[in-house]
């Protein structure tokens, strides 16, 4: 889709219909048949990457992948490989369109939040698969909350320094805390 891309690479306020029209090839009378207005347009991109996450980021991203941890981290590492081929500029569009639409309408902000939570759900999945891994008392959607933070957190540092060490240095601190984790349920196993 169109705006798609151009909602990810120029942002929602900075792409006008003109733009979009130009880069669809569609006639105007076309577009404002299926979106009255730019926000229905933005509501159909954001069902679209709703409906797509599995499809287009975490299905290639987990391709080969069966350890529920390593798939996490496989998962930071797609995101990571963005940041590489586009010379740290990536943002991730769903965290570029809530920090760049500071009060959506209630219809896009339920959408924003569908998106993060179906991304929060994923990793939960990943979290509960290894709970045997992990502490008995953990609050896996906290820890997978944490997850998305860092990833959003990495991705908007390394965009803004143009430089993905920043990326990196969330996600080592990330590994380390999930050792640290595995640390503590294997030391309550053995009574230590």
């Amino acid at each position: 889709m169109a705006a798609m891309d151009l909602f990810a690479t120029k942002g929602f306020n900075s792409t006008s219909v003109a733009d979009i029209l130009s880069r669809s090839q569609v006639n105007s009378g076309s577009l404002y048949h299926f979106f009255p207005g730019k926000q229905d347009v933005l509501v159909g991109v954001l069902e679209a990457y709703r409906e797509g996450i599995y499809p287009m980021l975490i299905d290639p991203a987990w391709a080969g992948v069966d350890d529920p941890i390593d798939r996490i981290f496989a998962l930071l590492a797609a995101y990571r490989g963005m940041l590489v081929d586009t010379e740290a500029t990536y943002g991730c569009p769903i965290g570029s369109l809530a920090l760049e639409l500071h009060e959506p309408d209630p219809k896009v902000r339920e959408l924003l939040s569908a998106n993060f939570n179906a991304w929060t759900m994923a990793i939960e999945g990943c979290l509960d698969a290894a709970s045997h891994r992990l502490p008995a008392d953990l609050d896996r959607r906290a820890l997978a909350e944490f997850v998305l933070t860092t990833m959003e957190g990495g991705v908007m540092q390394a965009r803004t320094h143009r430089d993905v060490a920043f990326f990196d240095r969330g996600t080592d601190s990330l590994r380390q805390h999930f050792a640290i984790l595995q640390r503590v349920r294997e030391l309550a196993s053995t009574g230590a």
